[in-house]
């Protein structure tokens, strides 16, 4: 997902992104993780249908501080701001599937 996502690195550059007008999309993943891997497939698709929203990719192993500063202990999560403030989040241990995402994306607008 990194290649097609804005990587988050820092809290400073997650701030900056969330600060931003319009929709921000933050997809917090991890290597090693199962249920991120199951979403790859579907993820370019889904970032095309919303192409009017910026997605980021936060890195859960490389940014916990961040994970815990948003309360995000399950992944993949997302986490959504518009106009600099949440306006949503899909933050939950389970499987999500590419509907459970569009959903939410759509949600968004």
């Amino acid at each position: 997902m990194k290649e097609y996502m804005t990587a988050i690195h820092s809290m400073e550059e997650f701030q900056e992104a969330a600060a931003k007008g319009g929709v921000s999309v933050f997809t917090f993943s991890a290597n090693w993780c199962p249920d991120c891997r199951f979403i790859e497939p579907f993820m370019p698709k889904l970032v095309e249908a919303f192409s009017d929203y910026t997605f980021y990719y936060v890195d859960r192993d490389e940014n916990i501080d961040i994970c815990q500063a948003l309360m995000v202990m399950g992944i993949p999560s997302f986490v959504a701001y518009k106009d600099g403030k949440e306006s949503g989040r899909f933050v939950s241990k389970l499987r999500k599937t590419e509907k459970e995402i569009n959903d939410f994306l759509a949600a968004q607008k």
